[in-house]
């Protein structure tokens, strides 16, 4: 039988160096390729990463999408010790808080390019 191993979630965007400076500011994690049409984080201790690739007619999801809009197809879910501090520095960086919020303990965020982002804080 064949291995399988997730080596990332891939994200369309029009500037993928761009967005993969954003969540290297978020995440911490190193840039492996660097090329304007692809280029990925990859945690330094290893796992799975994040892709970013060229998609020159990326249309943003909307959240929350209603009937007929470009639906979220994945988000991504954050883990911080500071809700607060760490909606700051992601909108510092170039991120939109929701106007949407589902949760208390919970915050949506929009990255540069459109795709939502939940930031939380582990009870």
């Amino acid at each position: 039988m064949p291995s399988f191993s997730l080596t990332a979630a891939v994200l369309g965007t029009p500037d993928p160096q761009g967005l993969a400076r954003f969540y290297q500011r978020l995440l911490g994690w190193p840039i492996g390729s660097d090329d304007p049409t692809w280029t990925t984080l990859r945690p330094e201790g290893g796992g799975a990463g994040l892709s970013f690739q060229l998609e020159d007619d990326h249309t943003p999801p909307t959240w929350p999408a209603g009937d007929g809009d470009q639906q979220m197809q994945v988000h991504l879910d954050i883990e911080v010790d500071d809700l607060e501090a760490a909606v700051a520095i992601a909108t510092e960086a170039g991120a939109k808080v929701a106007d949407f919020q589902p949760q208390d303990d919970v915050r949506v965020c929009l990255d540069p390019a459109g795709h939502p982002f939940c930031l939380w804080v582990r009870e």
